[in-house]
């Protein structure tokens, strides 16, 4: 990020939180789990399907990660009673990864357990490097007893190549995006070509494999080459699907819906809303130079 970008971001942060919640409502559900509901039901009504994400990025004790468990376990019930075409979405770090490894390879297990009881689904989310190999070693765990949980694995890591090999050994079901986490060039591509490429190559490696596979991202390009792809290889309309963020190129989206291919919206809700904006702002700093523009505009 470019020190004017750097300086945009911090501006935000400087604002009210009611003003930078104007700004982050078209990206965020809403502060409560009613608030999702009612945005899943208006995507379901277009044929859109959902992953719910009860938002918390802070998660400092045990008690604060059993408290994260239960909101999640209220997502299921939400989705049971409202007949929602939706899944989970969580963070190991959410379950308590950064405090101890057992403990959120205990949550995350209930969980699944609970999902695979409505015949439902959980993706864990990737976040940044440290845990990248402590995420894949809890669902490697919890995929021997059971199969309806799915990892993230994120383009622009060299690694991830490597990964999706050892992975499609278990027929992994996969999210595959760029990835958004400020990470050291001796582990992570910089050029936006290179991040590219390396995304179309891990597709390849897990749509021959027979794997799964959650599609993420926004890019025109990738997309393009995604739906060459599933044609040049024949793959099965069930053997994918594409996925996109709550409010962020809504153009694209329903033009992979009317395109007849399977879209899948994450959305993000909760009390925590102002962490997730600001990490989003600093992935998009552009957002960021908008919400200035309008706030002076404002003034």
């Amino acid at each position: 990020m470019s020190v004017f970008h750097n300086l945009l971001v911090k501006t935000v942060q400087l604002m009210p939180e009611n003003i930078v919640w104007l700004f982050s409502k078209k990206y965020i559900a809403g502060k409560t789990l009613q608030s999702a509901i009612e945005t899943v039901k208006q995507l379901n009504s277009k044929g859109i399907f959902a992953t719910l994400d009860v938002l918390g990025e802070s998660i400092k004790t045990k008690d604060e990660a059993i408290e994260a468990k239960r909101k999640a376990l209220e997502v299921f019930d939400a989705i049971l009673k409202n007949k929602l075409s939706a899944n989970l979405s969580i963070k190991p770090t959410q379950m308590g990864l950064a405090i101890d490894k057992e403990l959120a390879y205990q949550q995350i297990l209930e969980l699944v357990k609970s999902a695979s009881d409505i015949n439902n689904f959980v993706r864990i989310d990737m976040e940044d490097s440290p845990y990248t190999d402590l995420t894949i070693d809890v669902y490697r765990r919890i995929y021997e007893e059971y199969k309806n949980v799915g990892v993230v694995l994120q383009a622009y890591l060299k690694r991830t190549s490597n990964d999706t090999v050892l992975l499609n050994k278990i027929g992994t079901n996969y999210r595959l995006c760029k990835g958004i986490y400020i990470e050291p060039a001796t582990i992570a591509y910089k050029d936006k070509q290179a991040i590219r490429d390396n995304f179309m190559k891990c597709l390849e490696l897990m749509l021959k494999n027979g794997n799964y596979v959650g599609i993420a991202t926004h890019d025109k390009y990738l997309i393009d080459k995604s739906y060459e792809m599933i044609k040049e290889l024949n793959i099965p309309k069930d053997k994918f699907e594409f996925q996109m963020l709550l409010g962020v190129r809504e153009d694209l989206r329903d033009k992979i819906n009317k395109d007849g291919y399977k879209i899948r919206v994450y959305v993000p809700f909760g009390e925590d809303w102002y962490r997730y904006s600001i990490r989003r702002l600093q992935e998009n700093p552009q957002l960021a130079g908008h919400i200035v523009k309008e706030f002076f505009a404002f003034r």
